[in-house]
């Protein structure tokens, strides 16, 4: 349901403002409208800076709980109590971190390009050089290509040999002419920066250590900071959101706030002599939106919001396609068994997780039981087709399986496609009668005839030629009585799907029968599109069970062979990685392919346009 919602305009003294303001946000029940599009100031830029900057160092601490494993330590060069100075301490040392990880690979460089040399005194060699001017150069060859000539010219001795590759140095005072490799080596010694490397790391480990810290006693107080930062963001964005008139003496501001609560703010402006003006939105207001649903329709708004929310003029769709996605993930998922599995992980999330997370787990628990209920309907567990299983305890329900073992062809058609077909047109006329409703409640009766003429004509024709084609036999009256109505219907259809055009009589009469001729052809083709989208649920239904079955049956045929011992590993190994890679691609099929068939099929006939601007009232959110 869309709250119903109420427009103020305050109109307040320059002096009373920042009063006013204030008291306004001890309220939190008004939502600003921004007067000055694009408005911004440098504290309002500050703000957003320092809420990015609390963001990033939340970010760094759960980073860093989940991959150091060190000890914690409180900070010594920080005052723990002060949000400003701890998130200054966490850039500080996030910026300290990234220095010392740049220092610690060049250190594992020079430590790999020393290790195949061994430990030595690099300024030995360097003595060797000043004092008799012999000069030592480093090589690597290939081992098969190293020559005993370079060790008779250049006194060239093999140090070491790894992976195929001879490493050695060569003494002499010219320099050498040899096709090989030559390694340029760091100035320490191999020792110095083994012991380089243990003090960079010590030093990293402190550091992570303090992440460590912050993030398990400390967080809390970077919460509170960021929270007065988004004060301080609400707070400027209200100031620029108003408008100076009276040559800049008094302030204008707009704001909605919820029909129904509206009584406590009016006795507060009214107590501190507020000037206020209190009406209903007009139709071409930009109207922010909040949704309050039951506990069942609750679970599935992030679904909605996944396309957008509706604006104020729009109906509510949440309660009207819920159980339609429900029960349309049952149907594309499609086998009791993964419904199984689904129902057991939403009961450990609802149970085990918090906030967004158990909420999901609840949904998955529903979504999870109606596909437990839709895959025995339809006799599928695991792959397993129940209806040609000669289990006694299924005889008395094989009759029933909503398959052709089941139920058997319906107008020589697989029961599930009929089925699939049905729940189509269903879907579709609700959102038929909703989109009659929301020209109702925009515009009035006059602009829903036409919208409801066509769900009449519809329906009186199912029952005039559905029910013959049934076997039900349906006596002469009742089938004029039934042609009359659809009769009635076609007359609201072209002769009053537009009356606002009835304005100008000769023009509005033929432009209305033009628009149901086109309306016609509209409905004829887009309605036959529209319940044919509707097949992939008994598509998808069939698929996820048909793989299930086919990787069983790999199972057993492929180890038939084997000893009863030693069977039973190769096929448990089959079953998990052919049923997991199923229930993988099954679960995201049952997910798309529902959300298409309500985004699309379902939103496009109940008129549905979205997008709402969320209800966000201006409230202090750090009350310390």
């Amino acid at each position: 349901m869309i709250e119903r919602m109420k427009k103020f305009t305050f109109l307040v003294t320059d002096r009373e403002y920042d009063a006013f303001l204030e008291s306004l946000r001890q309220q939190g029940v008004v939502h600003v409208q921004q007067l000055q599009q694009g408005a911004s100031s440098e504290e309002l830029r500050q703000a957003l800076d320092l809420d990015a900057r609390y963001t990033a160092a939340r970010h760094v601490l759960d980073t860093a709980a989940r991959t150091y494993k060190v000890e914690p330590h409180a900070p010594a060069a920080a005052d723990t109590r002060d949000a400003c100075a701890l998130l200054s301490r966490v850039e500080a040392i996030q910026h300290e971190e990234q220095s010392l990880m740049h220092e610690r690979d060049a250190v594992d460089k020079d430590i790999h390009a020393l290790e195949p040399w061994g430990d030595f005194d690099m300024g030995a060699l360097q003595r060797l050089a000043d004092t008799a001017g012999i000069k030592v150069a480093f090589f690597r060859s290939s081992s098969k290509f190293f020559r005993q000539e370079w060790a008779d010219k250049y006194f060239a001795i093999p140090v070491n040999e790894l992976s195929k590759s001879t490493y050695f140095v060569t003494f002499s005072k010219e320099k050498p002419d040899i096709a090989a490799e030559q390694i340029f080596l760091p100035q320490e010694s191999l020792e110095q920066r083994r012991a380089e490397r243990v003090r960079v790391q010590h030093r990293l480990d402190l550091l992570h250590g303090e992440l460590l810290y912050i993030g398990t006693h400390l967080c809390p107080v970077l919460q509170d900071g960021q929270l007065q930062a988004r004060d301080s963001i609400q707070l400027e964005r209200v100031h620029l959101s108003d408008e100076r008139v009276a040559g800049d003496a008094l302030r204008l501001l707009v704001g909605w706030v919820r029909a129904d609560r509206t009584e406590p703010l009016r006795a507060k402006l009214d107590a501190d002599h507020i000037y206020y003006c209190m009406e209903d939105p007009a139709f071409e207001d930009d109207v922010p939106v909040q949704i309050t649903n039951g506990k069942f329709t609750t679970l599935f708004e992030p679904i909605l919001r996944m396309y957008s929310l509706p604006n104020y003029h729009d109906l509510d769709p949440s309660v009207f396609f819920a159980p339609f996605f429900m029960l349309f993930f049952g149907l594309c998922l499609g086998d009791g068994g993964y419904g199984l599995l689904v129902l057991l992980g939403g009961l450990a999330a609802s149970r085990l997780g918090k906030g967004d997370v158990r909420n999901y787990g609840k949904l998955m628990m529903w979504l999870g039981g109606m596909t437990v209920v839709c895959g025995l309907l339809m006799g599928t567990f695991f792959g397993i087709d129940l209806s040609k299983q000669d289990w006694a305890f299924l005889a008395p329900v094989k009759p029933y399986f909503i398959n052709d073992n089941g139920v058997g062809p319906i107008f020589g058609y697989s029961p599930m496609m009929v089925l699939s077909v049905a729940l189509g047109l269903v879907q579709v006329l609700l959102g038929m009668v909703l989109k009659g409703c929301k020209a109702v409640k925009n515009f009035g009766l006059a602009y829903g005839i036409g919208t409801f003429c066509w769900v009449g004509a519809i329906v009186l024709a199912l029952i005039l030629y559905g029910l013959p084609a049934c076997g039900v036999s349906l006596p002469a009256l009742l089938r004029h009585v039934l042609m009359g109505l659809i009769g009635v219907c076609a007359l609201g259809i072209f002769f009053y799907n537009s009356p606002g055009s009835y304005r100008r009589p000769l023009l509005g009469l033929l432009g209305n029968i033009g628009g149901g001729v086109w309306e016609t052809y509209g409905m004829a083709t887009g309605l036959l599109g529209d319940l044919l989208s509707y097949i992939r649920l008994f598509a998808l239904g069939l698929t996820g069970g048909v793989l299930g079955g086919v990787f069983n049956s790999l199972a057993i045929g492929m180890t038939s062979g084997l000893p009863v011992y030693v069977r039973w590993l190769p096929m448990l190994l089959i079953l998990f990685a052919g049923h997991g890679i199923t229930f993988a691609l099954s679960m995201i099929s049952a997910f798309v392919h529902p959300m298409r068939l309500t985004f699309v099929e379902f939103f496009k006939n109940a008129g549905f346009e979205g997008g709402g601007k969320e209800y966000k009232p201006f409230k202090k959110e750090y009350n310390k």
